[in-house]
């Protein structure tokens, strides 16, 4: 009786650490990452790594030197040698450790063994990045970074870059346009589409920059931010004024290049190799980033009148997107459907958009149309895009990078707000005035009564 009494009052305590531990884990998983996981997960790597990688295949035989050393100094048997590994760097998220390969080795060969990695010392992932020639760094992330989007305190930006997003490896998602200037963004509705335009706009509204929006839903998704555009058109007949005054627009920028580095009037604009940022910081012109939403709507036609203004639009946003960047003209393309059969030009004009973000689509010939062309294996990740995760998308860039990323919430009233706060930086350009959406004059708030001093009397 005296054995079960106690058993009862150790079993208490021991149940409710569990049952607090089962609750942190699943609700509060960065708390239970750093009380429980991290010390858990680096006494697994510390105690198992040898093994571990032998398990994986990631030794190699020793070298002579090696082996006359052990078999002078000792009576132990030769094993293969590992890579050697760094210090082992805690995070809030996870763990980071430098490996040296050993001779023979290459990054692919550790990063083929990520899966069994992250099983072996219980982790939630595993990611390989080369920092040098023989050196790379195993980055392993404790828990579901992507579930509960936290943006990384030091996410800092900077100019034409804004931290829109987290990485599956937990670490922010740059949209950095001197970089990848023009961007092509899928998503069907309720994906979290508009949430990633709702975090470009606000971090570019406290930049020097002109914001300039084409929405043809008659201005739903961008008329809240209407006080920090510098030019807004809502219906395609309005988008057929615009874009000719962006055109012309970037045809002054060229000329104004052309008159400070002393270039050829007649030299044709694709030949001009320079851009405006090496003109002086008083002379360049500001940097403009035209949105535009729902891109389908500009190829849609109903009459043979609709058709040649369509072919005119079209060709004015390829012309944009090939030459553009150098005159510091950057396009954010997004839509819900994007392809071949939109009609002519449009895999031209996919072409020439750097840049992939795929969120969940209807089909999987959108997800081919946005990742096909430049990483195939990613198409099957953004089909498996589950509609419980709005905000989760696919990016990537022709270089054949993707990865996942989650934007995090942001209500439309406070991006809203951030450009009212931000309209006062508006840039001055006389070709987009006309553009210019009217803004409502906010209700001036009643002051308080002004409270009179009482008349001294007898």
């Amino acid at each position: 009786m005296t054995d079960l009494t106690t058993l009862l009052e150790v079993g208490g305590p021991v149940a409710a650490l569990g049952g607090g531990a089962a609750y942190a884990r699943a609700k509060h998983p960065a708390a239970y990452w750093s009380a429980i996981g991290l010390p858990v997960s680096t006494v697994r790597l510390l105690s198992s790594y040898g093994s571990v990688m032998e398990a994986c295949g990631l030794t190699v035989a020793p070298s002579r030197l090696r082996v006359l050393a052990m078999k002078a100094m000792t009576q132990r048997e030769v094993r293969p040698v590992p890579p050697r590994r760094g210090i082992i760097r805690p995070t809030l998220t996870g763990l980071k450790l430098r490996l040296r390969l050993a001779p023979g080795q290459e990054p692919a060969d550790i990063a083929a063994s990520a899966e069994r990695l992250r099983h072996a010392w219980g982790v939630h992932s595993a990611y390989v990045t080369t920092v040098k020639p023989g050196v790379v760094e195993l980055r392993l992330v404790g828990y579901d970074v992507l579930r509960r989007v936290r943006m990384p305190r030091k996410a800092t930006g900077g100019f034409l870059k804004v931290p829109v997003a987290l990485r599956e490896d937990a670490t922010p998602f740059i949209r950095d346009y001197r970089t990848i200037p023009h961007q092509l963004t899928l998503g069907a509705t309720l994906s979290g589409k508009s949430m990633y335009l709702r975090h470009l706009i606000a971090g570019l509204a406290r930049q020097p920059v002109a914001l300039v929006g084409i929405d043809c839903k008659r201005g739903v998704e961008l008329a809240p931010f209407a006080p920090r555009l510098s030019a807004l058109a809502t219906d395609p007949d309005q988008a057929a004024e615009l874009l000719p005054t962006l055109v012309k627009e970037m045809e002054d920028r060229y000329d104004l290049i052309r008159a400070r580095q002393g270039i050829a009037p007649d030299t044709p604009d694709e030949e001009i190799t320079s851009d405006i940022w090496g003109l002086p910081e008083d002379e360049r012109p500001v940097p403009v980033v035209l949105f535009v939403d729902e891109v389908a709507e500009l190829f849609l036609v109903a009459t043979k009148k609709d058709e040649e203004r369509r072919d005119e639009m079209v060709t004015q946003l390829i012309r944009l997107a090939q030459l553009g960047r150098a005159a510091g003209i950057y396009l954010e393309v997004c839509g819900q459907r994007f392809g071949a059969e939109l009609g002519k030009g449009a895999t031209m004009l996919r072409a020439q958009l750097t840049g992939r973000v795929c969120h969940r689509v209807n089909d999987e010939a959108s997800a081919k149309m946005a990742l096909g062309d430049i990483a195939p294996e990613a198409v099957h990740a953004a089909c498996s895009i589950a509609p419980e995760r709005p905000g989760l998308a696919v990016a990537g860039d022709t270089s054949g990078g993707w990865s996942r990323i989650r934007t995090p919430y942001l209500s439309l009233g406070d991006a809203a707000e951030t450009c009212q706060e931000s309209a006062h930086m508006v840039p001055d350009l006389a070709a987009l005035k006309p553009f210019r959406p009217d803004v409502p004059v906010r209700p001036v708030e009643s002051a308080a009564p002004v409270v009179l001093p009482h008349p001294v009397t007898d």
